[in-house]
């Protein structure tokens, strides 16, 4: 499977971080591809893009301050795939971005990207009390895969909560 090229540059609103790309994601050559993902029908319903892209419209991001990078990038059918020293040099890839493209939040795409970016036990959706990288908001919303219990409406209230801030 191909990897899936970020999308990133500097100073960005918010950089979205997931676990790593899916098979769909992989085969498409774009980012939350999967069909029952919620992510991009999260960020229009929350008014983050002007209107639902598709995954193949993922390069569209960065011209509304938007961005996409992964704690791993081989993909792989699920998370469980990942291995711990996959994570582990990950977690310095991931942190060496957020250094040099400072975005003004990073939005972690799940509980599970969080707590295996910052190794921490306890982790909840919303703001985090501490940052990882000086000058950048930690922030997490719920799994946009379709495979997570969370309503839309709930996942959406996060979406819209980003918004306000970087508006």
């Amino acid at each position: 499977m191909k990897q899936v090229p970020d999308i990133i540059a500097a100073n960005l609103k918010i950089l979205f971080i997931g676990f790593n790309p899916g098979t769909r994601s992989a085969e498409t050559g774009h980012h939350f591809a999967g069909y029952s993902n919620k992510f991009w029908k999260l960020l229009a319903a929350a008014a983050l893009t002007p209107y639902q892209f598709k995954p193949e419209e993922d390069g569209k991001l960065l011209a509304f301050g938007l961005g996409i990078t992964n704690i791993v990038p081989r993909p792989s059918r699920t998370a469980a795939e990942i291995t711990k020293a996959e994570y582990q040099a990950g977690r310095i890839i991931l942190q060496e971005k957020l250094l040099l493209y400072k975005p003004q939040v990073a939005c972690f795409a799940g509980v599970g990207v969080y707590r295996e970016f910052t190794k921490q036990a306890r982790v909840t959706c919303g703001w985090q009390a501490a940052s990882v990288v000086s000058g950048v908001a930690d922030f997490v919303v719920p799994s946009p895969s379709g495979l997570t219990r969370i309503l839309f409406a709930e996942q959406l209230t996060y979406y819209q909560e980003l918004k306000e801030y970087v508006a």
